[in-house]
């Protein structure tokens, strides 16, 4: 034995490139199990499925169920007029453009009306829920409602004698009338606010502003567009009273067909003035889908 050679001589080593490679799963035959029992699967796992996209916010139905209806119950009102027999009295009341010219003229009472409830309703509530105005809130509030609880066509009467008849008389009555459920919302959205999260904003270093236009405001959304849906159906109907004040409008046709007991008069001035409550309502709730952060969804 030689002395130079090592006590515990190592076995030869072979290559790596000659040595046969591990078997995959794929060249293991069907039912083989590894070291740890579980059988190798034949095939490759499928992929997980791609994530499903957002859900859509206003669906086909949502947009086309209510203005089919309402197509066809004007279609249904129209056919039922041509083919009843009308008289001199109720042809000139629905003839010469006359029902066009007061269907416009209740549209633009509504708007007109709404754009001033907003303009006025929406900053004072937000004015009233500031730290130096917040006692002023509940005066406002029993104010407004005040303004409300009075019968509309009462109120009317006062502001004619105040003010005298016109349609500004009539705009006047309707945003006193509808004033109260903007407001309220406004103020109830505002104070609903968790104060960590404008605590929160103002301790990043956002303004007063930048935290009511960034934070406060678009978590109040959702009430706030409650409130002035409310108050646009309320105007819608509110406007019928218009007539007796000489504000024009569908009320109109409705007085008239009263007063001349011609049914096809009144049905038509009736038929109408749902169609634009429904048909402002569903647009109204479009927006109100349209302007609500993802985040303030319901369901």
């Amino acid at each position: 034995m030689n002395p130079n050679s090592p006590r515990n001589p190592e076995p030869a080593r072979t290559p790596r490139s000659l040595r046969p490679a591990p078997a995959s799963d794929k060249d293991r035959p069907p039912g083989e199990h590894d070291v740890m029992g579980h059988a190798f699967r034949d095939e490759e796992e499928e992929p997980p499925p791609p994530p499903a996209g957002p859900r859509r916010r206003i669906t086909w139905r949502k947009l086309v169920l209510l203005p089919a209806a309402l197509a066809i119950v004007l279609a249904i009102t129209y056919l039922w007029i041509t083919n009843t027999h009308l008289d001199s009295i109720a042809r000139n009341a629905l003839t010469g453009g006359n029902v066009r010219l007061r269907w416009w003229q209740h549209v633009k009472l509504t708007a007109i009306s709404t754009f001033w409830v907003l303009i006025i309703s929406i900053p004072l509530g937000i004015a009233l829920t500031r730290r130096r105005l917040r006692k002023g809130a509940p005066v406002v509030t029993a104010v407004a409602n005040i303004g409300q609880a009075t019968p509309a066509i009462g109120l009317l009467a006062l502001l004619v004698i105040w003010l005298g008849i016109g349609p500004s008389t009539a705009i006047i009555g309707m945003v006193i009338y509808a004033v109260l459920p903007v407001f309220s919302n406004t103020v109830a959205g505002l104070k609903a606010i968790e104060p960590s999260l404008v605590e929160a904003s103002r301790g990043i270093g956002m303004s007063a502003m930048g935290t009511l236009a960034k934070v406060e405001l678009p978590l109040a959304v959702p009430l706030i567009l409650a409130g002035v849906r409310t108050a646009l159906v309320l105007n819608v109907g509110t406007a019928t009273l218009a007539t007796f004040v000489g504000g024009g409008g569908l009320g109109d046709l409705i007085t008239s067909g009263i007063q001349t007991q011609r049914m096809p008069v009144l049905v038509l001035g009736s038929v109408l003035t749902v169609v634009l409550a429904l048909l402002v309502d569903w647009l109204a709730s479009l927006v109100e889908v349209a302007l609500t952060p993802r985040g303030l969804e319901v369901g």
